[in-house]
């Protein structure tokens, strides 16, 4: 059973996952094009960090940021190889729109590379459209910037007297 749930970026199976991570993306883009967080700012109080995990282990991360423009940042989203086509990603994705919705914050953004067709197929799937950079990101031919409105929760109807 997968659960995502909060957890360290510092635990060292994560720190394997996010040095995974790294070595893919590094693979693929120039160092001016990565941007990574680093784990310290992935344990700041503004960043909510979750894992993906079957029974203790982790083969999956993502991560969002509350950021000044009022609107959260997704990073660091990352399922290992051999746990993909799982549903982990959308399943990561959720959760960190919940957190978001939960903090009031109903605009999700992203950056990632254009050629991590995976990843942006996952992310049309689950509703993100391209826009233009935002925050302090350079236009990079590089990158695709995505963003999302995410649907406030209905008010509860108090039940009419009588």
């Amino acid at each position: 059973m997968i659960t995502i749930q909060k957890t360290n970026p510092r635990d060292a199976a994560v720190q394997r996952l996010i040095v995974e991570l790294d070595a893919y993306q590094s693979a693929l883009y120039p160092v001016e094009s990565n941007h990574l967080d680093p784990v310290d700012e992935l344990t700041k109080d503004h960043v909510h960090f979750v894992g993906a995990f079957d029974d203790k282990t982790v083969f999956g991360c993502g991560a969002v940021k509350i950021m000044p423009g009022g609107y959260g940042e997704i990073k660091r989203m990352y399922v290992a190889p051999a746990a993909r086509w799982r549903g982990v990603g959308k399943q990561l994705i959720q959760t960190l729109e919940q957190f978001l919705m939960d903090a009031q914050v109903f605009t999700a953004r992203l950056e990632t590379g254009i050629y991590q067709q995976e990843a942006l197929a996952l992310y049309a799937k689950c509703g993100y459209q391209v826009i233009g950079p935002f925050g302090d990101y350079p236009d990079d031919p590089l990158s695709v910037f995505m963003e999302k409105e995410l649907t406030p929760p209905a008010p509860k109807r108090l039940p009419h007297p009588g």
